[in-house]
Formats: structure tokens, C-alpha cells, sequence
């Protein structure tokens, strides 16, 4: 077979070799995104029966949660699940909290712990029942901790900043425990979202 003129067969395997390197660095950097890539097609293709597909317009009441996915609007649920490295661990362990001695005379009746880990950090969120005077009993008992708390609603919330950049979230109202610790991963009012969930009437 006659060779084409004005071609290099040198030049041709640089740049093939050119190309394939660049496909590999490609492949390479979008290597991270795939775990979050299938588990968000997978939400998509198999949505939790308790929570529509679409929209951020689905308000589950907090006697509805059962799991961790009823705690997250969907576009929170979405930025948490993208976060590189992203892992959620549900259970049903006890409330991470600096405040051991609420802990113990409320007793919360943990539904279930959602424990997550990211490259930005790590958040541990609890949803409990309590009594029904729960926020009243932290509204008086955790400032001293260094708590700051405010009336919402019907409910207690108190917040404690750690000089680390830890934050820690403590919500107690009509019976029901929310609280939250933070450790380095601060997404956009996430204590205030998921508890605006769980006190939906």
C-alpha cells in the first residue's frame, strides 16, 4: 500500500500517545465523582416511598421519620451526597453531645443516628423522642455548658460554637429531639433546614 505523502507516522503515535494521555487524566480526575454519581442516579431510579422524587415542597411531620433520608429536603440531601468522599452511616446510636448529664435524665429514644463523613469534615445528627418538657429542662440546663438557646416556636433550640469551629445543635419540643454536631462540615443552615422539617405540622 502507498503511503500517503506529507504524513509522519512519528508525529501520528506522539499525538495518539498524546490522546490517550489526556483520556487517562480525564478518567483520573472523574474518578472521585462516581460514587456520588451512581448513588444520586440510584435516589433518582429509586426513590424512598416516604419522599417524592422532585421539588423541596415534601414536608414529612416528625412522627413520619423513620429514616435518615426523611430528615433532608432534596436539595440539602443532594450538596451532602456531592460533597467529595461522602459517606452516610445510619444507626440508631446514642446522641454525640457535650451535654452527658441532659443526656441522662432525658433518656431520648434514639429513632436514628445519621453519621456522616466527607473530606470536609464529619456531622452526627440524632432524632429522638423525649418528654414532653424536654426543651423547658434544656432551655435551663445548657446554657450553663455554653450553650446559647432561644425559644422557636414551640420548641428550645440551643447552639454551642467550640473554639475548634465544631458547632453543636441541640432542638427539643412537642416530645421530640433533634440535635447535631458538627465537626468542621458547615453546609448552609443545616441544623435550621432539618429541624424546620421535623416540626412541620
Amino acid at each position: 500500500m502507498a503511503r500517503v505523502g506529507g504524513r509522519s507516522t512519528s508525529l501520528a503515535w506522539v499525538v495518539g500517545l498524546a490522546c490517550v494521555a489526556v483520556v487517562g487524566a480525564l478518567a483520573w480526575i472523574a474518578a472521585p465523582l462516581l460514587p456520588g454519581t451512581v448513588q444520586f442516579v440510584g435516589d433518582q431510579l429509586n426513590p424512598p416511598t416516604s419522599v417524592p422524587a422532585a421539588g423541596d415542597g415534601y414536608e414529612a411531620s416528625s412522627g413520619e421519620m423513620g429514616e435518615c433520608r426523611d430528615l433532608y429536603a432534596d436539595a440539602l440531601w443532594t450538596a451532602l451526597v456531592w460533597t467529595p468522599d461522602a459517606v452516610l452511616t445510619p444507626s440508631t446510636d446514642a446522641p454525640e453531645s457535650s451535654a452527658s448529664g441532659l443526656l441522662d435524665a432525658l433518656s431520648p429514644q434514639v429513632r436514628f443516628t445519621c453519621s456522616w463523613t466527607s473530606a470536609e469534615g464529619a456531622i452526627s445528627t440524632t432524632l429522638a423522642d423525649v418528654p414532653a418538657d424536654a426543651g423547658a429542662i434544656a432551655r435551663t440546663a445548657l446554657p450553663a455548658l455554653g450553650f446559647a438557646c432561644d425559644a422557636v416556636d414551640d420548641r428550645t433550640r440551643c447552639i454551642r460554637e467550640g473554639e475548634d469551629g465544631a458547632r453543636e445543635t441541640i432542638e427539643a419540643g412537642r416530645g421530640v429531639w433533634l440535635s447535631s454536631v458538627q465537626d468542621g462540615w458547615q453546609p448552609a443552615g443545616y441544623a435550621e433546614r432539618i429541624a424546620d422539617r421535623v416540626w412541620t405540622d
